[in-house]
């Protein structure tokens, strides 16, 4: 197995990476949609969210407004650190229970949106950033997801430097090409974690015939 951390800015068009990479055979483990699933209704999680921030962080059928927690957390450092550390915990435990469930030589992409923020790049056997200009990112936040500019910039302010995720990158994905090129580049990369996750498999089953003998 072959474990890829997938991360990027707001914007910056990860989402598009990691379903091009579904498409070529990747498991991919969401940490947006299961940070989704662990502040559901009636989970342990949403009620700590509302210990932490109150009920007016709760749409009117008892779900999880986030747009309003959004507008909270991202603006006040200090809160967003206290989101992380309700969410984040309950997100690593869902994510190692679907990774362990992947074949032995499949390449599982976990998509976490934080990964550089969190220092988490030492839990994957290659990292890849997708990488776009501040003003492509701004662009497709207030024309394609409807923020407001003032919006956009607080939740790329809150992020990660350009520069910061670069540095932690193995591969770099510049997604500031049309899509055809994207594609391109998609599939080169997958063909290097493809050989790679083979690779691995294949020297797990060494080690565990020589194990055996």
């Amino acid at each position: 197995m072959l474990t890829v951390g997938l991360t990027g800015g707001i914007g910056a068009g990860k989402s598009e990476v990691s379903r091009l990479l579904v498409e070529h055979g990747a498991v991919l483990i969401d940490a947006d949609r299961i940070a989704r699933e662990v502040v559901a209704p009636g989970t342990s999680g949403l009620a700590a969210v509302v210990d932490a921030f109150g009920t007016d962080v709760l749409a009117a059928d008892g779900s999880l407004d986030r747009p309003r927690l959004g507008s909270i957390v991202f603006a006040d450092p200090e809160k967003l650190a206290v989101l992380n550390s309700i969410v984040h915990p309950l997100v690593g435990a869902r994510s190692r229970e679907l990774e362990s469930a992947a074949a032995e030589d499949a390449v599982v992409v976990h998509d976490v949106p934080l990964l550089t923020e969190n220092g988490l790049a030492p839990l994957y056997d290659v990292v890849i950033v997708v990488d776009a200009g501040p003003e492509t990112q701004l662009d497709r936040l207030v024309r394609l997801r409807g923020m407001t500019e003032e919006d956009a910039r607080a939740r790329m302010a809150a992020q990660a430097t350009r520069e910061q995720r670069r540095e932690i990158a193995d591969i770099l994905i510049d997604n500031d090409v049309p899509l055809e090129a994207l594609k391109k580049r998609v599939a080169q990369v997958w063909d290097d974690l493809a050989h790679r996750a083979r690779q691995a498999a294949a020297g797990s089953e060494t080690g565990t015939q020589e194990g055996t003998e």
